[in-house]
This record gives structure tokens, C-alpha cells and sequence, in this order.
């Protein structure tokens, strides 16, 4: 739980951006800084005792960051090449240039830093939507996107917003996972991330929409190492004894981190070979020219899929020139590099593997994540140093591009880390003693699916904390990044970790008290609020519902028995991702708490509750129930369970709702009414209070809200429920429920 300690609220407006910034040491020209005082500022360590210090470490490390950022903007040629898409599954870059800036709101308002919104628009449209996951909207239909300098305008805002925070508000030090501030390192910890995946996008964006400037200049003194494949370094194996590595960190660590770094993990690893380099583009060249991309043999049943899909021959950034090869870099074509790094996705580094193994005869195959620790352990690494240039191709230390897999040494190896991240074999899992954080409980978590590989060891513009050790990224298996691979050769097969049952315990609980099974002779909360809405109904139309709130999306699924379509949203992905996996896949599986450390695996499925006949019908997204998006429009019925006492801003919600549903549509509204300061500010509760001297209810609140666009339907009446804990304990709680007709 996030300590508001006395800040809650406390920025309240924006104040004029000055003509320069201090403590923004960034040269825009050229962000990959070769003066040691002015390297671009690592992640800062936030366990001193000097709040002066750490004020003036972080204004330096914010604006720092924010420049450079915008800096990578600047490649764009027009208007156009913000708002026409890279690739088809990605947003516009005009979302990415938003993007970044509105989390900072978004999540500084969720840590009680300010207290209100600059731009709602704008930090609803660029909120989610970066991956590809099933409730991301990709349909550019739904978006009327500003202009860039619209944008700009709102980022120089947010620039002077968190600028006025670092500079003034109240600051306790040590800060760690549960401080305020920590939502201030998230933000620009997050645009760091961005600063990679953007410059990836601008890389697969048509070469006529992009422009070479100066901030991103490629080393052009690896360029011509090797102008043929000939002139590449060979690669080798290297032997990597036996030992045991440790994964994770302690919540009290230094360094800022993501959930899923957090936790521990310890193994023993039998010795394995390793490859000396990454794998060249020379290196898989003869991959290439033996047919690999023709030949279904190499590849996996997914890796297959895309390869037919894609009708790919060769690697995405490769570009035919005559009976040769060049190399696309972010904003210009260059001859081919042989010596460089090839940069490919996971299905096509294994199948390089497969091929390698049947050429050798050896059982080659992409590390696993442990195994990757095991080589940055025997090589002898360090972190990236504060005061001068990294030993590796990394942190934009050294251009802003790859160079010759031969260049930085570490160890007996190169590149264990830095130059291109290294695809291992483990799809991303949580450690034992994960747990999400307050403000941002859908990092990690949607993507312990199975279908996110971890990426290990960072690229050439890896930064902060992208660039140590504990980092742990993941990506979808066809997606591309400055990615690449190295090869071990073992006979131990890469064994990864269950990621299918969850075991998150708040989502569990969720997941059986919507899907599992009656407690005390309490009929299922979700169901039956979905069976009085139904009955609410009447002849109505009955086209379209919203289920605010959904969490892992029962009522929604309910709803869909009756309604032609129904939309599910909640705040919570990792709530989302649930109900998208019963809807997709059938069932789902969860662990429940029995007693103690003892729990039982539970599996629902869809046929079992009798449902699978209509699931078809029902889409979920992410969203904030107090600052929804325009498309979420023209509902019969919404649904709003147990949602208004847990907003941030009730009154927001229930004085625009009436927008969002037809004249004659039905809203339903359930509480009990268990309002907390940790969820509402005390003067945004609704009731349960008194006022001019008299009780004043949360009923008597809705009844004045509602008056000029509803009219109540019936009474209210009292629907109770069981949330189970433990076999032995359960939360019994009664819950108001009000129906109400939209009449103008």
C-alpha cells in the first residue's frame, strides 16, 4: 500500500514552463554524450539519507530522460509520420510521443502527488495499448488524435508538473516500493522503456517518413569491420561450469525495480557450452542461403505459423540489394554489416537453432534465463558505472546503433551483456514472493501467459534500469526489438517454469468468488446481479451493456445470455486477463487458499457454468471508470458493481454516466457503501457522513447526482455475498443495489 504521508493532493495546478530546465544537462543534439560528467544519468540509487541530494540527482535524471525522448522524435519528416502506423499492430507514433506523459499523470494522481488531471482526453486516449493484448483498441476509428503540437504542448505541462514535485513537495527519505516518490522514478523509469520500443518503431517505419538527425547518429566506426561475411569473427564455444545462481531481489534494494524482478529464485545448473559471441549477421547468413526460411523442419508449430503468415526470407531488417544484402538501421539503409549482431525474433532464433543442431550434430538450443545468469556470473560483470562509459555497447554510451560482436569483451565471452538483447528460452514468470505494485498492478502480470519470452542482457540504447542485472523484460515471441541471440549447447532440456495457474492471492480470491462455487446458500454474487439487471430490463432494448468494473468479468459473461454484445472494463489487466483467458481458451485455472501455505487447484470452464454459447459476445478492455474513452458510448444497460466506493472520483463518474447510455437504458448501481480514504479522498466520498448537522447517506448522494438525467426504479434492495479467504474464513458483506431510467 502506497504511504501518502502528507503529500496527498499536494500539487494542485500548473505553473509556466521556464526557457530551460535545471538540472537538464542533455545536449539535444546529441544525447549519446561523450563527456563523462554528462553521460546520460543512470537510475539513481534512492536509499541516501540527503534529500537535497536526491532532489537534484532526480531533476537531472527526469529532464534528462524527457528530452532525449522527445529528441527521438525529432527522425519524424511530418504530421503524417506521427499518425500513420509502423506496422499494423502497433499504434501510430503519436500515441508512443503521449504515451509516456500521461502515465506520469495517471500515476502520480493514483500516488496522491497531485490531485488533478491536465488534460482528461488525453489521459484517457494514450493511457493503454501497447502490447497485443486481445482488450488493447487497435482501431484507429475510435481515435481522433491531436497533432504533434498539441501533444507537445500537454508534455511540457507534465515536464513542469513533475519538475514543481521534484523541486517542492514534501520528501521522507529512505524511498522505496511503498513511497510516493516511487511513482516519480516509475515514470521515467517507464519512458525509458519507451525510448527502446519507439526506436524500434521508427525503425520499421517507412524509410520516407523518417530523417537521420544528429542525437541518433550510429557508430559508423564498425560499419565497414567486415564488408563481407568472410571478414566476420567466428564464433565458438566456450565451456561454463556447473554452479548454482540467484534470482530476484529484496524489496529494500537500492535501486528501483519491477514487480517481477522482486522475490527469490536459486538453482543449480549442470555445465553447459556457450557461444564466445552473439550470432553475426554473417553467422545466420548461411541459414539464410541454405533455405532456412523455405523450409518448414526448423520450425516450431508457432515459429511455423508466422513464418507463412509473414512470408518472411530473411531477417525483418535485412533489405535486398540486388543479389545482396543491406541493413535497415532507425532512419537510414546501410551496407551490410557483417560483423554486427543479427537481429531477429524468438521463433526465428530457434529456429537458427534447429537448423544449427542438425549441421552439427549437436543439440543447440537458446538459453534459458538461468543459464543466461550463469554466463554474466563466470564473466565477471559489473554494473554499469555512474561516472563513466559502460564496458559494453549499452546505456547510449556508445552510439546509437549495434557494432561487431567482437568489440566489447567480458570475460571469455563478448556482449554477455549490451549490444542486442538475447532471446532466452523462459517465457516470463513470477518469483517466489512476487507481488504487484498499488499503481501499477498490470506490468508483469498480463503477460504470465506463456507467450512473453524473457529477453536478457539489453541492447545499445538499454537504459537505467533496462541496464542491470535484475532487469527482467519480456516479449511476444513474433514481436521484434534490438533483439538477437547467442547459442548454448547442452543436453538438458530447457524446463520453464508454470506460469499457467495463477496464483496471484487478491486475483484468486476474485477468480472463486465469481466462478466458484455458492457459499452458506449465497447465491453468486455476479450472477444474480446480472439476473436482476435482465429482469430490469423489461421489453427494452437489449443491444449493447457495459460492465464497469468488471474485474475478472462473470456479470459480463452473465450479461451476454441476454444482451447482443457486452463490454467489460476494469482498471485492473491483470482482472481483465483472466476473464479474456476463460473467454479465449475455455477455462481457468487458479489456485485457491485452503489453510496455510496449503492450496487446491481449481479449473473452471466455461461449458461447466453454462456459458459457452455466448462468451462469443463479449469484449473486455482496461480503462478508468472516471475518465472513460469516447467510443464507450450508446449502452442499454450499464452495470456498475461495487464500483462507486472504490473510485477516486465518485461524483466525476456519476455526473458524466448518463452520456455514456441511451434515453430509456437502465443503470444499475451496487455498493455497500465501504468507503476509505485509501481508495477516496474524504471529501470525494459520496455519504456516510453528516451534513448540515443531519445523516447523510450515500443513497440520498445518488438520488441528488441522478435527478437531472434518471428516475429511480423501484426501491433499493439489499443483495448480499460471500468473498472466500481460506477454507475457514470468508468476508459476508450485503451490498445496496438501484436501478435507474435514463429519461433525457
Amino acid at each position: 500500500m502506497i504511504r501518502l504521508l502528507d503529500t496527498f493532493h499536494w500539487y494542485g495546478g500548473l505553473i509556466r514552463q521556464p526557457d530551460t530546465w535545471p538540472g537538464d544537462n542533455t545536449n539535444k543534439s546529441t544525447p549519446m554524450r561523450n563527456d563523462p560528467r554528462l553521460l546520460f544519468p543512470r537510475t539513481p540509487e534512492l536509499r541516501g539519507s540527503d534529500p537535497h541530494a536526491l532532489r537534484e540527482t532526480l531533476a537531472d535524471y527526469f529532464h534528462s530522460t524527457f528530452s532525449t525522448y522527445e529528441s527521438l522524435f525529432e527522425t519524424l519528416v511530418d504530421e503524417d509520420s506521427y499518425r500513420i502506423k509502423p506496422i499494423p499492430l502497433r499504434h501510430p507514433l503519436i500515441f508512443y510521443y503521449g504515451h509516456t506523459a500521461t502515465f506520469f499523470t495517471n500515476k502520480l494522481l493514483l500516488a496522491g502527488l497531485i490531485g488533478e488531471r491536465i488534460n482528461p482526453r488525453f489521459e484517457s486516449m494514450f493511457a493503454v495499448g501497447v502490447d497485443e493484448m486481445s482488450w488493447d483498441d487497435l482501431n484507429e476509428a475510435h481515435y481522433d488524435w491531436p497533432t504533434a503540437a498539441e501533444v507537445r504542448a500537454y508534455r511540457d505541462a507534465v515536464r513542469a508538473m513533475v519538475d514543481r514535485i521534484i523541486r517542492e513537495a514534501p520528501l521522507q527519505m529512505p524511498v522505496d516500493w511503498d513511497h510516493p516518490w516511487w511513482a516519480v522514478i516509475m515514470g521515467v523509469e517507464h519512458e525509458r522503456i519507451h525510448l527502446e520500443t519507439s526506436s524500434v518503431l521508427i525503425r520499421q517505419h517507412a524509410l520516407q517518413r523518417v530523417r537521420p538527425v544528429a542525437a541518433w547518429t550510429p557508430d559508423r566506426s564498425g560499419l565497414g569491420a567486415a564488408p563481407t561475411p568472410a571478414d566476420a569473427p567466428v564464433n565458438a564455444l566456450v565451456q561454463v561450469p556447473a554452479g548454482t545462481v540467484r534470482l530476484g531481489k529484496a524489496y529494500d534494494d537500492a535501486l528501483y525495480g519491477w514487480d517481477n524482478e522482486y522475490g527469490h529464485r536459486e538453482v543449480a545448473l549442470p555445465a553447459f557450452e556457450a557461444a564466445r559471441m552473439l550470432v553475426s549477421n554473417a553467422e545466420y547468413l548461411a541459414f539464410v542461403k541454405a533455405g532456412g526460411y523455405a523450409e518448414a523442419q526448423w520450425w516450431d508449430e508457432e515459429g511455423d505459423a508466422w513464418r507463412r503468415y509473414s512470408q518472411a526470407v530473411a531477417p525483418t531488417f535485412w533489405v535486398r540489394d540486388g543479389a545482396g544484402w543491406k541493413l535497415r538501421l532507425m532512419t537510414e539503409v546501410v551496407a551490410m554489416p557483417w560483423s554486427w549482431p543479427v537481429e531477429v525474433n524468438c521463433l526465428e532464433a530457434r529456429a537458427f537453432c534447429a537448423w544449427k543442431s542438425a549441421q552439427t550434430g549437436r543439440a543447440h538450443r537458446l538459453p534459458t534465463e538461468d543459464e543466461w545468469y550463469r554466463l554474466y556470473d563466470v564473466a565477471g560483470i559489473a554494473e554499469v558505472p555512474a561516472d563513466r562509459k559502460a564496458s559494453a555497447n549499452l546505456h547510449l554510451d556508445h552510439g546509437a546503433s549495434s557494432c561487431p560482436v567482437d568489440r566489447h569483451a567480458q570475460g571469455d565471452f563478448f556482449d554477455v551483456v549490451g549490444n542486442v538483447w538475447q532471446w532466452t528460452e523462459t517465457p516470463i514468470y513470477p518469483f517466489e514472493g512476487f507481488r504487484v505494485h498499488d499503481i501499477y498492478d498490470d506490468f508483469s502480470t498480463p503477460t504470465f501467459d506463456g507467450r512473453h519470452n524473457l529477453m536478457k542482457g539489453g541492447s545499445w540504447v538499454s537504459c537505467g534500469n533496462e541496464s542491470i542485472r535484475a532487469s527482467r523484460y519480456a516479449f511476444r515471441r513474433h514481436f521484434f526489438q534490438h533483439a538477437g541471440l547467442r547459442y548454448v549447447v547442452t543436453d538438458t532440456p530447457a524446463v520453464a517454469p508454470n506460469v499457467y495457474y495463477e496464483s496471484d492471492r487478491q486475483l484468486s480470491e476474485y477468480a472463486e468468488f465469481h466462478y466458484g462455487d455458492e457459499c452458506f446458500g449465497v447465491p453468486n454474487f455476479p450472477r444474480a446481479l446480472a439476473q436482476i439487471a435482465i429482469e430490469a430490463m423489461g421489453s427494452r432494448p437489449a443491444r449493447t451493456a457495459l460492465d464497469l468494473g468488471c474485474a475478472t468479468g462473470r456479470a459480463s459473461l452473465e450479461l451476454a445470455r441476454h444482451f447482443g454484445h457486452v463490454t467489460g472494463v476494469d482498471f485492473s489487466a491483470r482482472f481483465i486477463n483472466a476473464g479474456v483467458q476463460l473467454r479465449d481458451t475455455g477455462e481457468l485455472r487458479y489456485m485457491r487458499a485452503e489453510e496455510g501455505e496449503l492450496v487446491s487447484y481449481q479449473t473452471r470452464t466455461l461449458a461447466g457454468l453454462g456459458l459457452a454459447d455466448v462468451a462469443g459476445r463479449v469484449d473486455f478492455m482496461q480503462g478508468d471508470a472516471c475518465n472513460l474513452k469516447s467510443v464507450l458510448t450508446g449502452y442499454d444497460l450499464i452495470l456498475a458493481a461495487n464500483l462507486i466506493d472504490r473510485l477516486y472520483d465518485p461524483r466525476a463518474f456519476l455526473d458524466h454516466v448518463h452520456e455514456r447510455l441511451n434515453v430509456g437504458g437502465v443503470l444499475m448501481l451496487t455498493s455497500p457503501y465501504t468507503w476509505l480514504e485509501e481508495h477516496t479522498a474524504r471529501e470525494n466520498w459520496l455519504g456516510g457522513y453528516k451534513k448540515d448537522g443531519e445523516n447523510w447517506t450515500t443513497l440520498d448522494a445518488l438520488k441528488a447526482v441522478l435527478a437531472p438525467h434518471f428516475r429511480m426504479l423501484g426501491a433499493p434492495r439489499d443483495v448480499p455475498f460471500v468473498i472466500r479467504e481460506t477454507r475457514r474464513k470468508h468476508q459476508h458483506t450485503v451490498a445496496e443495489a438501484t436501478l435507474w431510467e435514463r429519461v433525457n
